[in-house]
């Protein structure tokens, strides 16, 4: 069975930004971020992924997700 993981924490380090600064800078709610973050969603909305992406200048949902096998 296969998992979507939401790789935020990755994207975040990479661009050198918080968890904190990234609410501020998409409007979301700082708890939205955590549990994307921690991957603890079990389904995530379209429109915080779409403001993540445009708040992160993604132009690549790969950037932001991948597809994984369940037990990671």
């Amino acid at each position: 069975m296969k998992k979507i993981r939401v790789k935020l924490d990755e994207v975040l380090k990479n661009k050198d930004l918080t968890q904190k600064q990234l609410a501020e800078m998409t409007g979301l709610r700082a708890a939205s971020i955590s549990e994307l973050y921690n991957n603890q969603r079990t389904s995530i909305n379209k429109e915080h992924l779409q403001k993540i992406a445009e708040a992160l200048n993604i132009n690549d949902i790969s950037e932001l997700l991948e597809l994984t096998d369940a037990q990671q």
